[in-house]
């Protein structure tokens, strides 16, 4: 019938109910104003605001897959009904399983090609999907660097998977152009190791609500036999890409309306139903910061006639309810995990080291002030919205694992994700996405999987030999101050390999402390005679290192700057924009600020303009500051999603230095300075990151920690960080000796560093890739290595404790840039089936393989606890020369003095490296 006819027995308002049931549906007005490429109108939110101090920490899931976990089909008469194995690559298999409502597993085919696999590397939940889709609303709530991402409104929630197809694909398969391959967006090369290995099927989501079935007319509801679904495509591509990797990718297409009663099974083909191709798809996003708008998803092409010609011909109705969504914008792998097994990575993390049973979001953000710790999170939150942070915000977040049962996978690009590890049996990945590419790795051991994941991912350069020989000294105050400082080091016969003077711009007092003029130039009249300075210290052997941001501020208020950066990237047009086409000013700390667009080319060559003036200052190396604030709707110059792009910012910010360090090195003067001055050569560290940032930076530091001896932000969290990074590919990182944030607001709230809290710090840093120090942010409320000849004394046999073993820091540097494998380093590395390992946190660590430090991190304290592993051998007190070791019946603990001054350090027994470190002690008359 044409669509102007009313069938006989219907009223108006049925027909109209009939009719765009089962026309495609077009966007009202309102939606297509939504679905604009113009990202929602923002409010920024102030100090002067309050706000609830108790944010979740963790936004719960709208759509809770693993509640009721979307079932899994596969035709019964088809290869699918019986077990079998399929290639992938030479070096792994699938094997295939239909008892128990079906079952993949991936492993390692053993030496040989006979026999049975080894232990799987991935294996699916029998019965259960691996694979679901859904599509929800995106929310955003974002101050000042802090971010929250979540599930709106679940439109479509996950409703089944299946599976039509298992199949090997070969070399001539792919050069005549096979079909699966090509859904599947595969393009071989002469490096591709074939065969690979193709799952195609469909997925289906149904609405969250009740609505009319196009397929039967039935109205859904709880006893309803039709319900409406969306359903699509999807075909999983694995391939081995290397000798311990398996990549993986999702890609979903071919959507199309149908009744969730349907057998799949019998599904028309693709071919016959209006149909999409695949595409990457990013969420819709619903930012809030003091209001919330929501935009709507994307649409499609459809099929004539459209429904603006077909409501022509129907009386108006009242405004519709939103247009139900016509793709997925939500993918989740789920896959089989045992209760007792560890998951270990993530990035670097500052309050947990292992996380079964815990929701981990992998997002770039400020680590927050306090993180959980009281008051301090309190009242950080109450004045500037989710300032605080909670256990899982971090700058250095990376969607990788490695777990107990050695196994591990990363996501590979930037789309926001989290990690599902509350199911005792199952881990489930939720992408805020609809594609999805990775890699599955193989090994042995921790070492094994850490060296993989960094082989792909990217490992640090060996650092110059100058930046680990000896104290970086962090200083403000200007150039009288920085000499007073420097006699008196010397007068303690400190070993220093740099002064790093962040304040080289000039300072500015704002509401938070001793701030920076972000504008990267020297200031002549706070470092008067900065040239005479610098190059007294270079005659002495102690080079200049400075600091940096990819911000810029305007300088209208600073009466002798020399350039206007801000101005200048205005004009070139380098700067993120907002809605409006202009600079997006956002507020951070105490003053707004602008951040430069990477996306850009013209930014990098600019910048590193900026890099190269500062250099030919004198400067050796610098703090390359933040990095994790890019504003979830920025407009950017590459026209890219700005939530993945947020992700990847701290990755640019990180390569525009690290080419213009490696640039200068390659230059004829760098050239010829480092062969004549071995070791020489720029560095620069970072605290923001994420899964590809080692192949960038050449060292990071842990960030903004309190001056607390709190777990969850402070001297505990710092040791957390250092060894969560290392687990997680970022092998080269420090923190600030003494912590860095204060807040002295007496008599409500006083956080100020005290003698006792610095001198165990420098204990820890002295074990440590780089021993730096930092004032803080309100320098004259914190204890300082200079404030007394006690602490003067105490920083002056810290740093000799550090020279002592360069020597084996040179090495582990080297083994960091071939290997992955971080300097200090958590037991689990090397003695993974230890359960008392396992749950260490902060307790105690190795340096390499052949020292161990355990820390004093509690106030007041003169003693520890150290633990000794089963299989370690015996271990050496650098101090008395008692050896301890592991029993016939496993790990030994003892209780070991470790007043000021000796903490407790142990050395291998008979070990080279530990004969070499306490001759070295002695000679420095430390020992």
């Amino acid at each position: 019938m044409s669509i102007s006819d009313q069938p006989i027995g219907l009223d108006r308002a049925e027909h109209r109910r009939i009719l765009l049931s089962v026309l495609p549906r077009a966007p009202s007005p309102t939606a297509v104003a939504m679905a604009s490429p113009a990202p929602p109108k923002t409010a920024k939110k102030h100090h002067a605001r309050l706000n609830n101090p108790f944010p979740r920490a963790v936004p719960a899931a709208a759509i809770r897959n693993g509640d009721a976990a979307p079932r899994l089909s596969f035709a019964p008469a088809s290869k699918l009904a019986h077990a079998h194995d399929s290639p992938v690559g030479t070096r792994f298999r699938l094997r295939w399983d239909p008892s128990l409502g079906g079952q993949a597993s991936l492993s390692r085919v053993p030496p040989g090609g006979g026999g049975d696999a080894r232990r799987a590397m991935l294996e699916s939940v029998p019965g259960v999907a691996f694979l679901s889709a859904a599509n929800a609303a995106t929310e955003a709530d974002e101050c000042r660097g802090s971010f929250a991402l979540r599930d709106g409104r679940a439109r479509l929630v996950p409703h089944r998977q299946h599976v039509d197809k298992i199949r090997a694909f070969y070399r001539c398969d792919a050069e005549a152009g096979a079909g699966l391959l090509r859904g599947a967006a595969f393009q071989a090369s002469d490096a591709t190791r074939f065969p690979v290995l193709v799952i195609t099927g469909l997925l289906s989501a149904k609405p969250s609500s009740p609505a009319s079935c196009s397929c039967c007319g039935q109205r859904a509801g709880r006893r309803a036999a039709g319900r409406p679904a969306l359903s699509a495509r999807y075909w999983i591509l694995l391939e081995e890409k290397t000798d311990t990797q398996v990549a993986f990718s999702v890609k979903i297409g071919d959507y199309q309306w149908t009744c969730a009663r349907a057998d799949p099974a019998k599904s028309p083909p693709a071919t016959a139903t209006a149909t999409t191709t695949p595409r990457i798809h990013r969420p819709s996003l619903r930012l809030r910061l003091s209001a919330r708008v929501q935009r709507a998803t994307s649409k499609k092409t459809r099929l004539a006639p459209s429904r603006e010609e077909a409501s022509a011909l129907l009386p108006p109705e009242p405004e519709r309810a939103e247009a139900r969504p016509e793709e997925f914008n939500r993918v989740f792998l789920t896959y089989a995990s045992s209760r007792d097994e560890r998951f270990y990575g993530f990035g670097e993390q500052f309050s947990r080291v292992e996380f079964k049973g815990k929701r981990v979001p992998v997002l770039v953000q400020e680590q927050g002030i306090g993180r959980g710790d009281q008051p301090i999170t309190f009242a950080a939150n109450l004045v500037s919205y989710r300032s605080g942070g909670n256990w899982s915000t971090t700058y250095a977040p990376s969607p990788f694992y490695m777990t107990s049962k050695m196994r591990s996978l990363y996501l590979e690009g930037y789309d926001y994700s989290i990690f599902d590890l509350t199911k005792p049996d199952r881990v489930q990945i939720q992408i805020y996405g609809n594609s999805v590419q990775g890699r599955i790795l193989d090994g042995d051991s921790p070492t094994q999987l850490l060296t993989s994941y960094t082989e792909s991912t990217g490992r640090p350069p060996v650092l110059p030999r100058w930046i680990t020989s000896g104290a970086i000294v962090g200083m403000q105050g200007g150039t009288d101050t920085v000499r007073r400082v420097w006699n008196q080091l010397q007068d303690y016969d400190v070993p220093v390999s740099a002064f790093w003077l962040q304040d080289w711009v000039g300072q500015r007092k704002t509401a938070i402390g001793s701030q920076l003029w972000w504008n990267w130039e020297v200031d002549d009249a706070h470092y008067q005679g900065w040239r005479d300075l610098v190059d007294d210290l270079r005659r002495s052997g102690i080079r200049t290192m400075t600091y940096c941001n990819p911000c810029l501020v305007p300088m209208d208020q600073k009466p002798n700057t020399k350039r206007h950066l801000f101005e200048e990237a205005k004009k070139l047009g380098i700067l993120v924009k907002d809605e409006a086409g202009e600079p997006y000013m956002m507020p951070n700390t105490a003053f707004d600020v602008a951040m430069l667009d990477f996306t850009n080319p013209e930014a990098h060559a600019w910048f590193k303009k900026i890099l190269r003036g500062m250099v030919d200052d004198g400067v050796s190396g610098w703090m390359a500051d933040f990095g994790e604030g890019l504003p979830l709707d920025a407009r950017l110059h590459s026209g890219e999603d700005p939530i993945a792009a947020h992700n990847r910012y701290p990755e640019m910010w990180a390569r525009v230095n690290r080419e213009f360090a490696d640039e200068w090195r390659s230059g004829s003067v760098a050239a010829a300075a480092a062969a004549e001055e071995d070791g020489d050569g720029l560095v620069f560290f970072v605290r923001s990151g994420f899964r590809e940032s080692s192949r960038w930076a050449m060292l990071f530091w842990e960030g903004d920690q309190m001056v607390s001896w709190q777990a969850n932000d402070g001297i505990k969290s710092s040791v957390v960080g250092l060894l969560s990074g290392g687990l997680s590919g970022f092998p080269l990182n420090h923190s600030d000796a003494g912590g860095y944030c204060t807040v002295d607001l007496p008599p409500l709230l006083r956080y100020r560093r005290g003698e006792e809290l610095l001198l165990r710090w420098m204990e820890v840093n002295a074990f440590t890739v780089v021993f730096r120090t930092h004032e803080g942010n309100k320098p004259a409320s914190n204890c300082q290595f200079y404030s007394s000849g006690r602490t003067l004394t105490h920083f002056a046999r810290c740093a000799k404790l550090y020279k002592a073993w360069e020597f084996y820091r040179a090495e582990l540097v080297g083994e960091a840039a071939a290997t992955g494998l971080p300097v200090a380093r958590h037991l689990f590395l090397h003695y993974p089936a230890d359960e008392r390992v396992q749950a260490m946190t902060y307790q105690q660590f190795l340096v390499g393989t052949e020292m161990l430090v355990v820390p004093v991190l509690d106030k007041g304290r003169s003693a520890v606890t150290a633990y000794f592993p089963a299989g370690a051998g015996a271990w050496r007190h650098v101090w008395t020369g008692d050896e301890y070791g592991a029993t016939a019946h496993g790990g030994f603990e003892a209780e070991v003095q470790a007043p000021v001054g000796y903490p407790a350090v142990f050395v291998r027994a008979g070990s080279p490296v530990g004969d070499r470190f306490l001759s070295n002690l002695r000679g420095l008359k430390v020992l």
